[in-house]
């Protein structure tokens, strides 16, 4: 199986839609030690059904400051990048427009300036 894993990768292309989320990790927590559970951020390839990139979040961190470190990592010009509310940050779009790519960004109730212009649109 992995030897199919290059040649899947090679159809990453223009148009291709890559979704970033992040998750924490299943008992991974450890009391005994103090340390926080895991939390991963994926690159997920829509069109391959394959996640392309994951990094662990680093501790006392979060997703904004873990999400432009994979974008570096990655080939994505001419994919359309998808991201949740957590993702709509000013750093991370020019983070994805560098890279030659567009992106769809969830806006919530933490962007009221973004927010307000979305809902009078989608009435």
């Amino acid at each position: 199986m992995f030897f199919r894993i290059d040649e899947k990768l090679s159809y990453i292309n223009r148009g291709h839609i890559i979704a970033f989320d992040g998750k924490t990790l299943r008992s991974t927590y450890d009391k005994s030690r103090r340390r926080g559970a895991i939390h991963m951020i994926s690159a997920f390839c829509v069109e391959s059904c394959m996640v392309i990139g994951q990094l662990r979040i680093a501790e006392k961190s979060n997703e904004i400051t873990a999400i432009p470190e994979l974008l570096k990592l990655l080939e994505i010009r001419g994919c359309l990048v998808t991201l949740d509310a957590m993702g709509c940050q000013r750093a991370i779009a020019k983070a994805i427009i560098d890279k030659k790519a567009d992106y769809l960004l969830a806006v919530k109730g933490n962007q009221p300036r973004l927010e307000k212009p979305s809902k009078s649109i989608s009435r």
